[in-house]
């Protein structure tokens, strides 16, 4: 049947067999062919999109099959937006946010305004949403700085925070030139407007974070947690229009609900940027693509002058933004250049503005013809600078991240040293493998993805069974691990003194955290704290962590750190304290240090540098921690 669809085949292409495969040939030769000659593959994909698309050689048509594929690829960038923000970072930068939200939003819309109303003669509504289409942005290069392993870096948090702001102010003022155009707007509209916007937001905020951490406190399933995420992603979504605003500022409130709950190194974080990137993404990057139509700018001159006063006053704008947020909070030229790059490009709001302006008809014509709110022109216009502004977004992007992923680093106690390390997992029970491996990814730091053991130590006197025990647990850890993308070495040693096998191995690995795990029933035995006081704190090369799991990691909101008196003068108290930032920079929780006034000091100068979430609280003795 296959074949006999191929041998009759016409265009566009229907057999759905065929249209997947060709879309999946594209995703997969875009970036293998483009990254050779230094060209952006999300801009590859845009333009394979216009060339197959109706426009092009109508290769492909733009069906609903593309539609909600590349919707989802829309939603999945602002999800992803959200959930990879630094929440510490972006609490302290919340006011730099706000600034450049304000500055992207004000800036093009005066030009696009001043343009529209006295260059292009509109009216004063078509001229405020003509205006509007520039504030907003859509952050397609995100894809590209997150890849690049900067999506913590400050610019980027600002110009994410500043999007979600642009992006709701731009798509409000689509809301009420709507309801001026159809003579809706009143108090009642404004009350309405407000109260479901604020309780869109407090019930995604608030509610949205309850709900995930039940859920993944109770079902251990990889599959059914990220089904979790995606219903997540379009219930948000829903109640976003439910609110009157767009699916995209849901889909952003939803990253933000869930982003304490999926820590950045875990692996499900893994698998959610795996299907985006490898499915969801490329398909909304082809689906814009399929709108371009080269023809429209041969055939009108108005055209081409709507579409230059639309790329001065979006580019323009965008670049004078992001140079007045350089500006005012000093940042670096690399980071002005990430800023411009990554809020340059114009597509989803922009075009859901454009159509929804397009097909209000305000009246007509003595011969009948329709006339539009937003007319033919500025919709081909908007095409034209979809495409200049994905592809200059593209290139500033990645030409400026590179440069920032060159000098960032993140492995000292505020994220930039290459210290030593080698994290060796000594797992003994089926039931604590998992979140051993899970705690062991989140101390590392996030570019170490292969310094890890685990290591099962196996009685000389035991039966085939013990080994077969050992190869189980081991496969298992391994298993864990890859899923997060780390690659963790299994390690066996016969021995009859469980604490000898683990300390040759200490030597020979030259490790440098040791994690022992706990099972649940039993906990701190006499004979486990027997073990652990004369064996492996005894080691004093070797930082000691003992874990008994009453949760999953990504489900705790504080961590309680209690430091005893003179601590900081061991010599292992800053490489300890830098697996408690990894902890908290990691999972996004907060921290409470319970320390000695002095220590406290120490601790205050040191979190001014690291992006984390932290509380202090004075502790002269053990008892007063405790009383605490």
């Amino acid at each position: 049947m296959i074949l006999l669809s191929i041998h009759n085949l016409s265009l566009p292409i229907e057999d759905p067999v065929l249209k997947f495969l060709l879309v999946l040939v594209i995703i997969l030769a875009a970036p293998l062919l483009l990254n050779k000659i230094k060209v952006p593959h999300l801009l590859g994909l845009i333009i394979a999109g216009a060339i197959i698309g109706p426009n092009g050689f109508n290769v492909l048509s733009r069906d609903s099959s593309i539609v909600v594929t590349g919707t989802t690829g829309l939603l999945y960038i602002m999800f992803l937006a959200g959930l990879e923000i630094d929440m510490g970072d972006f609490k302290k930068n919340k006011w730099k946010s706000l600034t450049f939200g304000i500055y992207t939003f004000t800036v093009p819309f005066v030009l696009g305004y001043l343009g529209g109303y006295y260059l292009l003669h509109f009216s004063m509504l078509t001229s405020i949403l003509f205006a509007s289409l520039f504030s907003s942005h859509t952050l397609i290069a995100y894809p590209l700085v997150s890849k690049l392993g900067i999506a913590k870096n400050k610019a980027v948090n600002i110009t994410v925070g500043g999007t979600m702001i642009t992006d709701i102010l731009a798509l409000l003022v689509l809301a009420v030139i709507v309801g001026m155009s159809q003579g809706d707007v009143g108090t009642e509209f404004w009350v309405k407007l407000s109260v479901f916007f604020v309780v869109f937001a407090l019930i995604v905020l608030i509610v949205f974070p309850i709900i995930g951490r039940w859920f993944f406190k109770r079902v251990d399933d990889k599959i059914s947690q990220y089904i979790f995420v995606l219903v997540m992603i379009y219930l948000a979504a829903m109640l976003a229009e439910l609110a009157g605003v767009e699916a995209i500022i849901g889909a952003f409130f939803a990253g933000l609900a869930l982003n304490r709950l999926i820590p950045h190194t875990s692996s499900l974080m893994n698998r959610v940027e795996f299907v985006g990137n490898a499915i969801f993404i490329p398909f909304f990057l082809i689906s814009v693509g399929m709108l371009i139509d080269f023809k429209v700018f041969f055939k009108s001159l108005e055209t081409l002058e709507v579409a230059g006063i639309m790329l001065v006053a979006s580019i323009g704008g965008k670049y004078l933004s992001a140079v007045a947020t350089q500006k005012t909070f000093r940042l670096t030229k690399e980071e002005g250049k990430l800023i411009f790059g990554l809020s340059s490009a114009s597509a989803a709001a922009t075009l859901a503005s454009v159509m929804v302006g397009y097909n209000i008809i305000l009246s007509e014509t003595e011969s009948g013809e329709p006339v539009r709110l937003l007319n033919e022109h500025v919709l081909n216009g908007s095409i034209l600078l979809i495409l200049i502004s994905c592809t200059i977004s593209s290139f500033i992007s990645m030409a400026s991240a590179q440069k920032i992923a060159e000098t960032d680093n993140e492995d000292t106690v505020s994220g930039s040293t290459h210290e030593e390390e080698n994290i060796l997992l000594a797992i003994n029970h089926e039931a604590t493998v998992e979140r051993m491996v899970n705690l062991g990814i989140l101390i590392k730091a996030h570019s170490n993805t292969e310094d890890m053991f685990a290591l099962n130590v196996i009685n000389e006197d035991k039966n085939e069974s013990s080994v077969k025990n050992a190869e189980k647990l081991l496969h298992q850890a391994a298993d864990a691990a890859a899923a997060a993308d780390v690659k963790l070495q299994a390690l066996k040693r016969y021995d009859n003194d469980v604490i000898n096998g683990v300390n040759n191995v200490i030597k020979e690995q030259k490790i440098t955290d040791l994690i022992i795990g706990l099972e649940g029933e039993k906990g701190f035995s006499p004979s486990f704290v027997y073990n652990l006081y004369n064996g492996y704190l005894q080691n004093d090369d070797v930082n000691v962590l003992v874990y008994h799991a009453a949760q999953p990691l990504s489900t705790i909101k504080k961590y309680a750190v209690m430091i005893p008196e003179n601590a900081h003068q061991e010599t292992g108290f800053f490489h300890a304290l830098l697996r408690v930032w990894n902890i908290a920079r990691n999972s996004g929780a907060t921290v409470v240090f319970y320390a000695p006034e002095n220590i406290i000091d120490i601790l205050q100068k040191i979190i001014k540098k690291a992006n984390i979430e932290a509380e202090f609280i004075i502790m002269n003795t053990w008892q007063d921690g405790e009383r605490t």
